[in-house]
């Protein structure tokens, strides 16, 4: 079933890319993390122009995120004045991408510069969560357990001017750590098409210090509504959106993480972990290998 992308300016097989919308939904609901830092790679692989994959990517992303927020909220999980904080940095770290998108467009460099990043951060991210689910499987076969981390934020965010109580989130903090936590999120969402869950997440725990109980739910919030500026951003600069891509993508994505979701149920977290960081640390090599060698065609046009 051949589908022509008329922002890619190419046709797919629209099947399979409904079922890698499925696979990346799977791995969603597997591990708990967005499927964006993985959609956009795999779309790259089967051809799509790496700015087209990033751009729709970023749209399914949003769609994936909806429910999340809507569980986290039944159950009180969502500090909303952190949230919105964060959310305010992301807006202006999504309009800052889209002016390093625009310049590295002009310059002919993004494809390359999307790539790169794809390398140092999925390369980093498999590096450290391999390392993490190795300890804790020593431990569970009488090795020494990991010395658990206390809960605390990082001393240069103790030194920022301001302070604000977050009361959800048991923080006495300036804002101005989250905002530039969420600028920094928003960026690499509007330059590589991901939620930025992967690295909120940990950033809010190990640098913010945020409740554990808060910190899915308040980054869901987050990703949300940077993943729509985002989106709309794209959509009215860089016009890389392909909402016929981004449709078959969630079509897939919605049904997979259910499936996910289910099979998490019934194996061994720390096993799907290192699993997860197994795949990450695959499609890096993977891309980090197609950076080094001579690409099929050394020029290309590209219509205005």
């Amino acid at each position: 079933m051949d589908v022509y992308l008329p922002i890619a300016n190419l046709s797919v097989n629209g099947l399979l890319i409904v079922l890698l919308g499925g696979l990346t939904g799977i791995l969603s609901g597997l591990f708990g993390v967005g499927g964006g830092f993985l959609t956009t790679p795999l779309l790259i692989f089967y051809g799509v122009p790496p700015t087209v994959a990033a751009a729709s990517a970023a749209s399914q992303v949003t769609g994936a995120s909806v429910s999340g927020v809507f569980a986290h909220r039944r159950r009180n999980g969502v500090d909303y004045q952190l949230g919105m904080v964060m959310v305010a940095g992301g807006i202006l770290g999504s309009g800052i991408g889209a002016l390093l998108f625009n310049l590295l467009t002009a310059l002919g460099q993004i494809d390359t510069i999307i790539n790169i990043l794809y390398v140092v951060l999925l390369g980093t991210i498999g590096t450290l969560m391999g390392r993490e689910s190795i300890q804790a499987l020593r431990a569970e076969h009488g090795g020494p357990a990991p010395l658990p981390q206390k809960r605390r934020h990082h001393p240069l965010v103790a030194s920022l001017p301001l302070r604000w109580r977050f009361y959800r989130s048991g923080l006495y903090i300036s804002p101005l750590a989250p905002l530039m936590l969420g600028m920094v999120v928003g960026i690499l969402t509007m330059l590589m098409g991901i939620g930025g869950g992967f690295l909120l997440v940990p950033a809010m725990l190990y640098i913010l210090g945020v409740s554990a109980n808060v910190v899915v739910g308040t980054s869901l919030f987050q990703i949300l509504f940077v993943t729509i500026a985002t989106t709309m951003m794209h959509a009215l600069t860089t016009k890389a959106v392909d909402i016929v891509l981004a449709t078959l993508l969630l079509l897939g994505s919605v049904s997979g993480a259910q499936i996910g979701a289910v099979m998490a149920q019934k194996v061994n977290p720390v096993r799907l972990r290192l699993l997860l960081a197994a795949i990450v640390s695959v499609i890096a090599l993977r891309m980090a290998f197609e950076l080094g060698i001579r690409p099929p065609e050394i020029y290309s046009v590209t219509p205005l």
